[in-house]
């Protein structure tokens, strides 16, 4: 609730972009160094393409509810 009063975040339409306000999952969470564990961070993240990025994230937001909370998608 904090997250809502005026002043907490530094930019007031922040909260807007979090997971649960969608209705979606979050999309996969990637940091240093590209390959973790035989995992690759995915290229089009380095791309500085922002509307790319944007479209990989809702996918992979999307993927991820029908995977683990289907029962989310409908109200997605």
């Amino acid at each position: 609730m904090a997250r809502k009063l005026p002043g907490v975040l530094k930019k007031e339409d922040a909260a807007e972009s979090e997971s649960f306000v969608s209705g979606l999952l979050d999309f996969p969470q990637y940091t240093r160094p590209r390959v973790w564990r035989g995992r690759e961070v995915p290229e089009i993240l380095f791309s500085g393409d922002h509307k790319k990025i944007a479209a990989w994230r809702l996918n992979a937001a999307k993927a991820a509810t029908k995977r683990k909370r289907p029962d989310l998608m409908s109200r997605a």
